[in-house]
């Protein structure tokens, strides 16, 4: 999974940066722009659930979020 991550990131920087080549130095912007367009569009919906779910994927939620009963220990703790 770490290699699908790092292959995913590397394909959207390259995405990214053809995008603002493209937007920059040639005379039609749109294929630039189209090129930003769709790296952003696979970050969002195909590198940041898979990163979410490779960072997450042995965790507790309990762990993080606040109960009353975390609460109640850190009152107790300190006083």
């Amino acid at each position: 999974m770490k290699y699908v991550l790092r292959i995913c990131f590397t394909i959207m920087l390259i995405g990214f940066g053809y995008g603002y080549y493209e937007k920059s130095f040639n005379t039609n912007p749109e294929i630039g722009e189209r090129f930003i367009g769709l790296s952003v569009l696979f970050s969002v919906f195909i590198f940041m659930p898979l990163f979410l779910y490779h960072r997450w994927k042995d965790k507790d939620i309990k762990d993080y979020v606040l109960d009353k009963e975390k609460l109640d220990e850190m009152r107790n703790r300190n006083q």
